[in-house]
């Protein structure tokens, strides 16, 4: 049995997946209220697993209304080591086209109407984000993607929007200038709040369009993007078993900081702090907490 357990956040296709041991679906309750959905448990190719539908099954919750934080409590909960986020984005450049998948490394976050962390008054931290993404995730998926021969680039920066409306020209024309690879709007506060629950964590992007800056191109809409993610759906079931089997053979992992990120991060005083706070920091932050 993997020394992991794999955490796997994404659309609900990728979860109907072939070889998954002892599955069930499971209820978690957080302090911070209800996950997106049950989560389904089991093995696969020797790796526990935990599959979380980010918008719910049948895609019940906009970008905005998911809580990021119960989603990533609830993982932590379950004894996640690794999450691995599945996700579909717009591409913001020629060369990476509908199809092609991008393994994120970056990411500039124009979201404001989110939680975006567990902290706050009664127990203060502040957890960098310089490198927001385990690059020995990252190696993983890389390798697994190699394997499976999926066209794919590594490293990009992922412009995560509001929403739920797609950009207007002038905003894609202006994260084009910025540098941005891809477009999408649910990696944050999703990434954030991983590494405050210490959690190595990847982005994987499925790019479904090229957002509506392209002139060659109809403007991006709803079934655009479907059609493309269910072509993208076998592959992401692909990724996703061959980089669990990866995990069930990998013993040792060098230090990325990931999972000692809260390791100076937390400043208030142990005699100020709130008892309420901490309590419900039990899962993300008990490890620092508790000494």
């Amino acid at each position: 049995m993997s020394d992991y357990v794999l955490g796997i956040v994404g659309g609900s296709g990728v979860y109907d997946i072939d070889g998954l041991e002892k599955a069930e679906w499971v209820t978690v309750e957080t302090p911070w209220g209800a996950p997106s959905d049950q989560v389904l448990t089991g093995v696969l190719e020797g790796t526990p697993v935990r599959f979380l539908p980010r918008h719910g099954r049948g895609h019940v919750e906009t970008p905005g209304s998911i809580n990021y934080r119960a989603n990533i409590d609830a993982l932590k909960r379950l004894g996640c080591t690794d999450v691995l986020s599945v996700s579909a984005c717009g591409s913001l450049k020629e060369s990476l086209p509908p199809g092609d998948f991008v393994i994120v490394d970056q990411f500039i976050d124009r979201t404001f109407a989110r939680e975006k962390s567990f902290f706050g008054p009664g127990c203060v931290a502040h957890v960098s984000m310089a490198h927001p993404v385990s690059r020995w995730l990252g190696d993983r998926c890389e390798a697994a993607l190699q394997a499976l021969d999926i066209p794919h680039h590594r490293g990009g920066t992922y412009l995560v929007m509001e929403g739920p409306q797609f950009s207007t020209v002038a905003e894609s024309e202006l994260y084009r200038s910025w540098g941005c690879d891809v477009i999408g709007m649910t990696n944050m506060p999703e990434a954030k709040l991983a590494r405050e629950a210490e959690l190595r964590y990847a982005t994987v992007a499925m790019v479904t369009d090229y957002d509506c800056w392209h002139p060659d191109h109809d403007h991006v809409d709803v079934a655009m993007v479907v059609k493309t993610l269910l072509d993208n759906a076998d592959k992401a079931r692909a990724l996703v078993k061959r980089v669990a089997r990866d995990l069930a053979r990998t013993r040792d992992v060098p230090a990325d900081g990931c999972d000692t990120a809260l390791e100076n991060a937390i400043i208030t005083q142990p005699g100020k702090r709130d008892p309420a706070m901490v309590q419900k920091l039990d899962a993300v932050a008990g490890r620092v907490l508790r000494d």
